[in-house]
């Protein structure tokens, strides 16, 4: 079987490594190439791969450029390592309006007779607005998503379980040595400290881990829109003198930052496949932290443990200021709606907002930073506020701590070895592929549906979706 990818390109970043492990998984049983807009082309990649301008991110020399003569760049480049041309073309992230022509440009490729899978990894309608395409997405093609939460909204949002494919990412295990120091009294938070990753919770949780024991978070954000709130992040803690380290990633490798921790955590309020569940376990160590239940069901179907994650820390609205609170979190569902062109289901909203109140409590992980600022420094100042948080969230008493530990990480280990090897991710490709061939759809996606499912004010957060200038 003769296999083409596109993507927008093929610089670092996650999208860019599951190519990589798909070429790599599937090379020994196919001819494979690789199709990128945007250069540099990595060194060390496990295939062929053509530069086709016009394919990459929006830019403005790239204005002149028209789906139609885009496609038969595409065709052209396909058939110099192939002259009778590939049996499927798999395209990464195709609902992101990255590049203005790509819909066009599958469209056209469909109707020339190229067979399309077309893989999700992060959806536009998931807090992405300026990446939304106004225009409805490709219709009658096969489509692949990376969980069951996924495979849910897209099957609630009218595509068939005959098109609709799951394939979870492997996982490559942590390389950290067996012997080595011994860890170190901290927990470590290994990402780039993004307003997604809700590192204010982590600080929070630092002040209820043992005396001595510091939270440790790797990197700094790269954005413009995420530096600004990290800054100030670092400034709230160094005036507090918390036990909080920040960009330990910059003067550590990696590995030697995870084998000295004695723990990881994650706070992320959103994630695609959801690594940080998964890899710790490769290491040895143990994670705790918030669970994302919807992304986590493939995990535990799988027989990784996770029952030790919290899934939310009750907050008292009182300390933030309910009405502000209320008003803030409004305005922002109304703007997200607006620029999203939808209408939002005020009803449903308001039945969320009295249900709050009359419980008297909220998610951490769904207040700003300027809320969750106010509810840390409550902590720090009144231990009974502290005692009341832990009467809200029992587990708080002691966080991180799991009975039986070590049988857990040797459990979790052994799970996420067996499910989602590269032999096994191989295995469900080529299955895959296999179908996207030899069975024809009927399909389109409802993207109403799609927003509804997002712009639902239960799993709404201010961090994913709101401005850092509430």
């Amino acid at each position: 079987m003769k296999i083409a990818f596109l993507h927008y390109h093929l610089k670092p970043g996650g999208v860019t490594t599951v190519i990589q492990q798909q070429v790599r998984c599937i090379k020994k049983r196919c001819e494979t190439l690789v199709l990128y807009g945007d250069p540099p082309f990595p060194e060390g990649f496990p295939g062929p791969a053509i530069h086709v301008p016009g394919i990459g991110y929006n830019a403005d020399h790239q204005a002149h450029f028209k789906p139609q003569e885009l496609a038969q760049r595409v065709i052209d480049a396909i058939k110099t390592r192939w002259p009778t041309g590939c049996d499927l073309l798999h395209v990464h992230n195709p609902t992101l309006a990255k590049n203005r022509h790509l819909l066009d440009l599958l469209d056209i490729l469909k109707d020339q007779g190229l067979c399309l899978f077309l893989q999700i990894h992060d959806f536009a309608e998931d807090g992405r607005p300026g990446a939304y395409f106004r225009r409805s997405y490709p219709e009658n093609c096969h489509w692949g998503v990376i969980n069951s939460r996924d495979h849910g909204l897209l099957k609630a949002a009218g595509l068939t379980d005959r098109g609709l494919h799951r394939i979870a990412n492997t996982v490559t295990p942590l390389s950290v040595s067996a012997h080595g120091v011994a860890p170190k009294p901290r927990v470590l938070y290994p990402i780039r400290a993004i307003r997604r990753k809700n590192i204010g919770e982590a600080i929070l949780l630092s002040r209820f881990l043992p005396e001595g024991e510091h939270l440790a978070i790797t990197l700094p954000p790269n954005s413009p829109a995420d530096q600004r709130s990290y800054a100030d992040w670092k400034r709230f803690c160094k005036n507090r003198h918390m036990a909080v380290d920040f960009e330990v990633g910059l003067h550590e490798p990696f590995p030697r930052l995870v084998q000295q921790s004695r723990s990881l955590v994650t706070t992320s309020i959103t994630e695609g496949f959801g690594f940080s569940f998964l890899e710790a376990w490769t290491a040895g160590k143990l994670l705790w932290g918030r669970r994302l239940t919807l992304i986590c069901a493939d995990f535990v179907q799988n027989g990784i443990d996770l029952s030790h994650l919290y899934e939310g820390i009750q907050t008292p609205l009182a300390w933030i200021d309910t009405e502000r609170f209320a008003s803030g979190f409004k305005a922002a569902m109304a703007h997200a709606a607006q620029r999203f062109g939808y209408r939002l289901n005020t009803g449903a909203l308001e039945a969320f907002m009295e249900a709050r109140k009359t419980a008297g409590t909220v998610d951490f992980g769904q207040l700003h930073e300027s809320h969750q600022k106010r509810a840390i420094h409550r902590v720090i100042n009144d231990k009974t506020a502290a005692r009341r948080l832990i009467d809200l969230n029992p587990w708080l008493e002691n966080p991180g701590w799991v009975k039986n530990d070590q049988r857990l990480i040797d459990n979790n280990r052994s799970a996420v070895a067996r499910a989602y090897s590269s032999e096994a991710y191989g295995d469900t490709l080529m299955d895959i592929y296999t179908r996207v061939r030899t069975n024809t759809v009927t399909h389109r996606i409802n993207k109403r549906k799609l927003l509804d499912a997002f712009l639902c004010p239960e799993s709404f957060c201010l961090l994913k979706w709101c401005d850092y200038d509430l």
